[in-house]
């Protein structure tokens, strides 16, 4: 499916059969992304789709920082120091990562690949977010990109890779993030496709009684509360300060913070305090296991100003919680209002009168209808389309 017209300076490939089973097994893939693990967000995007692509007998590696010979550290550092070795992370992945990927495909003339992040390598390129338009939601757009020197390395690099030849295809997440790359860089070069995350419906599963009573107990909040999730590591621009202030009118409710950093926590501990919400907030910092924090919850908020496509919302729903979200990513795909969640603007006020309004519910066909949606978007069928892309890219290489 092709993501915009070419009114839209979109691109479009060839339509091509399904690809089957049998195919899959020709396939050798190559993932390239800084690390490939279990979990959430883009390391469990590759984990995924690795474990699905071998399970259809594909032939499958792994190019990241570790294998390109990025040695990371696990000293403990400050945020300032933090900070400072992301963004070295993400420069070196970019520039000799670039380097050695394309030199590690070469050697693979017969593989197709798939990159995640960073890299100007390999056949198709995922878009797991737009750096410029993260930017702008937040306001003070200008301000925001000089002060960060990675901001406008990031901003050039993508600026190549989107109007270059570094990629064969790009693909999008939702179709409002096809939108937004065309109206970001104009006329993209490599045909874009959009393929959505899916979620393993395995793991991410509503809990058990026995689940919720533990996950509970850790979380440590009185039980009279309904427990509202929320998890980022990017707390203001995922919208933390609104829903703090939003529990304040819903009383009712508490809330489990999943991520961040010590200085971050702190920072936002003491908004908490200032609202004087703080009794009902507990932050559980940065987890790579965070199921059981699903567990725990009633429902699930996050009123970001921007997602590319937002795997919590899948993975909330696919553990049975309603989901309060603004309308970004595919939020709007997933979520019907009133039905296994609701849609609001970034207002605090709109916020927790929502989530009061689900503490005085029962919520146990709310739950039901969350995990019904969840169940549509499953790892198989979101591997089976980029199965389908890569036979192409296959099937180009070899015409070429």
């Amino acid at each position: 499916m092709a993501a915009a017209s070419e009114a839209s300076n979109v691109s479009e490939l060839p339509d091509a059969p399904l690809t089957d089973t049998v195919q899959a097994d020709a396939l050798h893939i190559v993932q390239i992304a800084p690390a490939i693990s279990s979990g959430s967000g883009v390391e469990g995007v590759a984990f995924n789709l690795e474990r699905e692509f071998r399970a259809r007998g594909a032939t499958v590696e792994r190019f990241t920082a570790a294998t390109a010979g990025r040695i990371r550290h696990g000293r403990r550092t400050s945020a300032i120091g933090t900070h400072l070795e992301r963004a070295r992370n993400v420069v070196w992945f970019s520039t000799v990562g670039t380097a050695r990927a394309r030199r590690f495909l070469a050697e693979r003339p017969d593989a197709v690949s798939i990159c995640h992040n960073d890299a100007l390598a390999g056949d198709v390129y995922v878009n797991h977010g737009l750096l410029q338009v993260a930017m702008r939601a937040r306001g003070h757009y200008f301000w925001r990109m000089i002060r960060n020197p990675v901001h406008l390395f990031t901003a050039a690099r993508d600026r190549v890779r989107y109007r270059g030849k570094a990629h064969r295809a790009v693909v999008a997440l939702t179709e409002h993030e096809a939108e937004l790359l065309v109206s970001t860089y104009g006329r993209v070069r490599p045909p874009i496709r959009v393929i959505p995350n899916g979620v393993d419906t395995q793991v991410f599963r509503p809990a058990t009684s026995e689940e919720r009573t533990a996950a509970s107990a850790m979380i440590g909040l009185p039980e009279d509360l309904m427990l509202a999730l929320f998890v980022g590591h990017e707390f203001e621009r995922k919208g933390l300060p609104l829903v703090m202030e939003a529990l304040r009118h819903a009383p009712e409710v508490g809330l489990v913070v999943v991520g961040g950093t010590p200085a971050m926590i702190r920072q936002a501990d003491g908004l908490a305090r200032h609202r004087g919400v703080a009794d009902r907030v507990a932050f559980v910092g940065r987890h790579l296991d965070v199921v059981p924090f699903y567990h725990a919850a009633d429902v699930f908020v996050l009123p970001s100003y921007y997602e590319s496509s937002g795997l919590v919302f899948l993975e909330a729903l696919a553990c049975g919680l309603p989901v309060v979200a603004t309308r970004v990513g595919i939020a709007p795909e997933l979520i019907a209002d009133g039905e296994n969640g609701y849609l609001v603007d970034r207002d605090s006020t709109v916020i927790g009168a929502r989530l009061h309004e689900l503490s005085q519910r029962d919520l146990s066909e709310w739950r039901e209808r969350a995990r019904r949606t969840a169940d549509q978007h499953g790892w198989p069928a979101i591997a089976d389309r980029y199965l389908d892309l890569l036979a192409e890219m296959r099937d180009l290489k070899r015409r070429r």
